[in-house]
């Protein structure tokens, strides 16, 4: 099995009977998902993506990316939340956190149109200076903020160094198959467009164009990526907690909760994982984080968090456990070196591999924060890869709604974050009586 769910580490913690009373409301909630009679059942589409993806549409990305990579130095990546994080956290997987430094025979990917930072967006301005741009801007809409601005700036600058028909040949769109202002424009432009499928939300959309042509882009097979999405949908079938890990994770989380345990922090042990985590931290703050429910998802990197949030998680208030990323095999072999002097008294660990110093890190600090009171999960992935990228994915998204549903929420809807927007909106004006009379109410509080 490419992932496996370790609970040793959870003995002080969890007992047969708290599984044996959590048991039936799990499996309430897999009849809840596989009969589709829940809340949020219209955004249920992820489930079909790894054997029911439209075939056709996934092989003219496949070209659109070798299109891309033949004819740009760099391709920019315009989305925010689920548009952005699944790809970045895959090219990061499956290649590198460094990935723009590397030697290869792709283009450099950046991500714009994630923040409305003036300076961000400048930096990347400079960065693109005498070189061939292709850009993906990826909105359902097309009026989120965030990249409408982004694109808007990048259009412009397209059009100006290839002209209108020569900048769209290198705007591509993914966004909704038959309405909205971004899919008006694309259409009026000739722009080649892929779709975000209407039963699919944001953050469960990697498996689909919104993730697929970045990732393509970056050289990874995305058919491996979705066929390890269907092994882990086989694998994870049966309704049954001790034999099904992605359930038992689902239901570890809410055992933990109710005994006070609100924060989960996803812990890996290499850099090529963070987005991986920021991705996570989405996916379940935005599905259980309502109703005055849910556990908040933070997330660190070991063992170069160890010397700044270490104290907190070994000492600090008990609200916290880990569930921790542990990559079993490294494709990367580096044996530490010995040194005559041993000036820095490290010779005890010379000649030994250095990810096997770095499991063993994991395994003393696990057994040091089970000690202090913090119940370690531990998911051992086999290694790093496309498939293993894609059953990651399908276990955390099979995971999530099975833990939504049990916890008691619409696991698939997002109603807070539009508060925000509209504060935004009226404050800048835009035009309506429902602006202005908001923007009237906020100016009294500010």
């Amino acid at each position: 099995m490419t992932i496996r769910l370790n609970d040793k580490y959870l003995q002080n913690f969890i007992t047969a009977e708290d599984y044996a009373g959590i048991a039936p409301r799990i499996s309430d909630a897999h009849e809840t998902l596989v009969n589709k009679n829940g809340a949020g059942n219209d955004f249920l589409g992820w489930t079909e993506l790894p054997d029911g993806y439209d075939r056709e549409e996934i092989a003219r990305l496949v070209q659109a990316a070798e299109k891309i990579k033949k004819s740009c130095d760099v391709f920019i990546a315009i989305g925010i939340g689920g548009s952005y994080l699944g790809a970045r956290a895959a090219i990061e997987f499956c290649k590198s956190a460094r990935y723009n430094n590397l030697k290869k025979d792709t283009p450099d990917i950046y991500f714009s149109g994630n923040d409305i930072s003036a300076s961000n967006l400048a930096e990347l301005l400079e960065i693109y200076e005498g070189k061939d741009i292709c850009i993906n801007v990826i909105s359902k809409s097309g009026t989120t903020t965030e990249p409408a601005i982004s694109f808007r700036v990048f259009r412009e600058l397209l059009e100006k160094k290839y002209g209108k028909e020569g900048a769209a040949e290198r705007i591509f769109v993914t966004t909704d198959k038959a309405r909205g202002k971004l899919k008006e424009l694309a259409d009026a432009n000739g722009y080649e467009t892929f779709v975000v499928p209407d039963d699919v939300g944001g953050r469960f959309s990697v498996l689909t164009p919104v993730g697929l042509l970045p990732i393509a882009v970056a050289g990874i097979d995305v058919y491996d990526m979705l066929n390890g999405a269907l092994a882990s949908k086989k694998a994870y079938a049966e309704c049954d907690i001790e034999k099904n890990d992605c359930y038992k994770y689902a239901a570890i989380r809410n055992i933990l909760l109710e005994k006070g345990k609100s924060v989960e922090i996803l812990a890996t042990y290499e850099s090529s994982l963070a987005m991986t985590a920021e991705w996570w931290k989405q996916l379940y703050g935005e599905s259980e984080g309502k109703d005055k429910k849910g556990i908040f998802p933070a997330s660190v990197t070991f063992t170069t968090d160890l010397h700044s949030l270490g104290q907190f998680i070994q000492e600090g208030s008990r609200i916290m456990f880990e569930t921790v990323i542990d990559l079993v095999n490294s494709s990367d072999k580096m044996e530490i070196p010995y040194d005559e002097s041993n000036s820095d008294g490290l010779n005890f660990v010379a000649g030994k591999d250095l990810h096997y110093v770095n499991r063993t890190a994991f395994m003393a600090t696990a057994m040091a924060h089970v000690d202090g009171g913090v119940p370690n999960i531990v998911l051992e992935l086999e290694k790093r890869g496309a498939f293993e990228f894609g059953y990651l994915v399908y276990f955390f998204e099979l995971a999530c709604a099975i833990s939504g549903y049990t916890l008691g929420v619409n696991p698939f809807d997002q109603p807070g974050v539009e508060a925000y927007k509209k504060n935004m909106f009226a404050l800048l004006g835009k035009p309506g009586a429902e602006h202005e009379k908001l923007r009237d109410e906020l100016a009294k509080k500010m």
